[in-house]
């Protein structure tokens, strides 16, 4: 799952469910589906935040886009002839590992529990775009979350092993 190569990336509130469902579609018209609770957002955002904020300065970001080929952010989300190797049930995600590689990416597996996983390889600059992502999803689930663009301080956050987040 490594190596797929993303086509879009989508973020919706379920008000009944009051959950976020992050999609991932790949260029083999795969999607992944992952449920995101309030709590895990909450739990995940300052370990994000530190990924974002001080990986940024210090990596080269590595562009997946082509020189020239803007970003189209009002394409619907399309799941025409998509399969679903997790099942179309969303993934409810329980656990988070980051892995930082070498060339300044991270590979994020996602768990829920000790049933399913799905990990999947970002950059710098995708990983912030579902940062944005994610904090217009709970700004419109109207979960009050403070979810800034900076990076949370060393010292305001109790050390954390952010390679294994429950």
């Amino acid at each position: 799952m490594l190596n797929m190569q993303i086509r879009q990336l989508q973020v919706a509130c379920d008000q009944v469910q009051d959950r976020l469902l992050l999609r991932i579609s790949t260029q083999d018209d795969e999607e992944y589906r992952i449920w995101l609770t309030r709590r895990f957002l909450r739990e995940l955002w300052p370990h994000l935040a530190r990924l974002t904020g001080k990986e940024a300065a210090a990596m080269p970001v590595v562009s997946e886009i082509p020189v020239g080929e803007a970003v189209d952010f009002e394409q619907p989300f399309s799941d025409e002839n998509a399969t679903y190797p997790l099942g179309s049930t969303p993934l409810l995600s329980s656990e988070l590992k980051v892995d930082t590689l070498s060339d300044g990416t991270f590979n994020l597996t996602f768990r829920e529990g000790r049933e399913r996983s799905f990990q999947v390889a970002m950059n710098v600059e995708l990983l912030q775009t579902l940062c944005a992502m994610l904090r217009a999803g709970a700004e419109h689930a109207q979960w009050s979350l403070p979810l800034d663009d900076a990076p949370v301080p060393t010292s305001a956050t109790p050390a954390i092993d952010i390679s294994r987040l429950h």
